[in-house]
């Protein structure tokens, strides 16, 4: 390892101590979404990096286009770092929006308490983290005292549970950035260049209540509804049979995730409302899917008396693909994974979809990298007693770094 890069880790180890209590005050401020009330979180990262002698810019999502979007409060932070004039803008990309703790937890959800190596808590891997190993991979760099070109940047989002039109699409949409390069929240022991596309529609099937002594007064939405799940579930053994020939990824999934409906116990159901969920593979033409599966939806209860359907999309996802530019970010992060893990580590897909995909819709090339183990369930990500090896925190924070300097020393 250069004289350089050794400075580079050293000062990694030197202030890790500080890079775990920064995360710890992260996690502890929630941001559930829903409701997604996400502003607080803002703020407060936006004081912590005022600690450190940085300006982040605040900008706040209208409020109406925020609650028509169905959360409470939004403010995206970028913090710019110009260097001198002549190389690329480098954006780095992490969402503080965290799906809610639900049940099962054996530590506070919220504590960012640290145990066996580990740190607990929502968000601690997928992606405050991340807020975390791109700061203190910047201030390493910029602690090294070597000559930069061209510009660092760090978004902050809080909109990738619903989808980041509000995230990083907004802050594209309103022309607040164009870097040249991303590098998105990912793990820390392979480097995402692809993943899936999703689409997510609210199924609302209205039907009429009626007695339950007398259930011929109504029109038993439930029922239609579950014509609507066998109909959805059936195409299942289908789907399997469809591959993607992009590796680490495998088949399109489908599933409903939520159903809400009825009024009591002894009253026929007049209403229930279903969320789906859809995957599709690179591959996949989304517009297609789309259309085919509302056709599905609605021939599985035509001709049903007194019922009505309303289909509502919710998200329209549109996958990641490597674009030109894409292979340097890869060049490098693999180059300084093998100095700091001491192995190759793979780029491949992914069949989660995430906020990189909104750089890559406005041609700006993507990968999905930082701390986190070699798989999504070990790591516990969205389910109870999500956690991060502050090793793997550690060796993300000095790979990042190394890829910094690899873009940005002059």
């Amino acid at each position: 390892m250069s004289n350089t890069r050794a400075q580079l880790s050293n000062w990694i180890d030197a202030h890790f101590d500080e890079e775990v209590a920064f995360l710890q005050q992260v996690i502890r401020v929630p941001t559930d979404t829903p409701p997604g009330n996400n502003a607080p979180h803002a703020d407060a990262v936006a004081e912590l990096l005022r600690g450190f002698g940085w300006q982040a810019e605040k900008h706040a999502v209208p409020q109406q286009a925020v609650a028509d979007y169905g959360m409470e409060s939004i403010t995206n932070l970028i913090v710019r770092r110009p260097y001198q004039a002549g190389g690329p803008t480098l954006a780095l990309n992490a969402h503080g929006d965290v799906v809610p703790p639900g049940e099962g937890w054996t530590y506070p959800p919220y504590g960012g308490v640290i145990d066996k190596g580990h740190i607990h808590g929502r968000a601690a891997a997928v992606s405050k983290c991340d807020f975390a190993t791109y700061i203190f991979a910047a201030r390493a760099l910029e602690a090294l005292g070597v000559p930069l070109k061209g510009s660092l940047e760090l978004h902050f989002t809080y909109d990738e549970e619903f989808g980041g039109l509000l995230g990083p699409a907004w802050l594209l949409e309103q022309k607040l950035t164009k870097p040249d390069f991303v590098i998105a929240a990912g793990f820390g022991y392979n480097i995402i260049t692809a993943h899936n596309a999703c689409l997510q529609l609210e199924i609302t099937v209205h039907g009429k209540s009626g007695h339950g002594a007398m259930p011929e007064t109504g029109h038993d939405a439930l029922q239609a509804a579950n014509k609507i799940l066998n109909a959805i579930y059936a195409q299942l053994p289908a789907l399997k049979k469809i591959k993607s020939g992009v590796a680490g990824i495998d088949s399109p999934t489908m599933l409903v995730g939520r159903i809400d409906g009825g009024t009591n116990t002894n009253v026929v159901p007049g209403k229930v409302v279903m969320k789906m969920d859809r995957r599709m593979i690179p591959e996949e033409n989304p517009v297609e899917v789309e259309a085919q599966l509302r056709a599905l939806i609605e021939d599985a209860v035509r001709g049903e008396p007194g019922i009505r359907v309303e289909i509502k999309r919710l998200l329209l996802s549109q996958a990641l693909r490597p674009l030109p530019g894409s292979e340097q970010l890869v060049a490098a992060l693999q180059k300084n994974a093998l100095l700091i893990l001491g192995e190759s580590i793979p780029a491949q897909g992914t069949p989660l979809y995430a906020d990189a995909r909104l750089y890559g819709e406005h041609g700006i090339p993507a990968v999905l990298y930082g701390a986190g183990p070699r798989t999504v369930p070990e790591s516990n990500a969205k389910k109870a007693d999500e956690r991060l090896a502050l090793d793997d925190l550690r060796k993300a924070t000095k790979v990042v770094a190394l890829t910094l300097l690899d873009f940005l020393a002059a």
